[in-house]
């Protein structure tokens, strides 16, 4: 049985979905009850940082995804006895910033 390890799954497109609709109960809300302004301002301020998060998220879902990539390709390159299996997680790490341009003698 291969080790997975279990994460909760984040539908990011649900949480896109529940943004609108919050922001879209918060606008009819302060059109109803207008002498709540800034609490509707700041409850809305609140609102614009998830499609940021989102956005992040999804940047950090991806390096995560290409760097387990690398990784098996490194194990399968050193499994089958490649010289320089090395090559397949040194290129992910420096394409992610993670190593020095000229480290390992390649940029």
């Amino acid at each position: 049985m291969p080790n997975t390890p279990q994460r909760p799954a984040i539908d990011l497109q649900e949480v896109r979905t529940r943004n609108l609709v919050a922001r879209e109960i918060v606008a009819a809300l302060s059109q109803t009850m207008p002498n709540l302004g800034k609490l509707w301002l700041r409850l809305n301020a609140s609102l614009d940082d998830t499609p940021r998060l989102v956005a992040e998220w999804s940047t950090v879902r991806r390096a995560h995804a290409d760097l387990l990539a690398a990784a098996r390709a490194t194990l399968t390159a050193a499994r089958d006895g490649e010289r320089d299996h090395l090559c397949y997680l040194r290129d992910e790490l420096s394409a992610q910033g993670h190593l020095p341009p000229d480290m390992w003698g390649r940029r």
